[in-house]
């Protein structure tokens, strides 16, 4: 089963995880199934970009993002090369070392 390393991150995951996943999970769910509380404003629908992460290995085992992810990428905080929204990348063979940015554009955090 493909591991997910959770990069240190101030607020939702101060130590860093290492996270056990099935292979065909978003990383949204991943995060979310294990207490890793990461925005998702829109509820996993491909329609903001609070759930923005860095993908710092293993970027090129997923599927190419769809045009509409690509889109909405280009207004996420902090933009990379491998960026992904987490709630449209799924984890596929091999291991993922990820990094959730410090901020996203939502200017109001949700609890969900």
């Amino acid at each position: 089963m493909p591991q997910i390393v959770v990069l240190p991150h101030e607020t939702l995951c101060p130590e860093g995880a290492v996270l056990e996943v099935p292979k065909g999970t978003s990383i949204c769910e991943a995060l979310l199934d294990n207490d890793i509380e990461i925005e998702h404003a829109c509820e996993m629908s491909c329609a903001c970009t609070t759930c923005h992460v860095v993908v710092r290995e293993g970027y090129g085992s997923m599927k190419d993002p769809e045009e509409r992810e690509e889109d909405l990428l280009d207004m996420a905080w902090g933009l990379e090369a491998t960026s992904r929204l987490s709630c449209q990348a799924v984890v596929g063979d091999e291991d993922l070392i990820i990094e959730i940015p410090k901020y996203t554009i939502n200017h109001a955090r949700e609890t969900h």
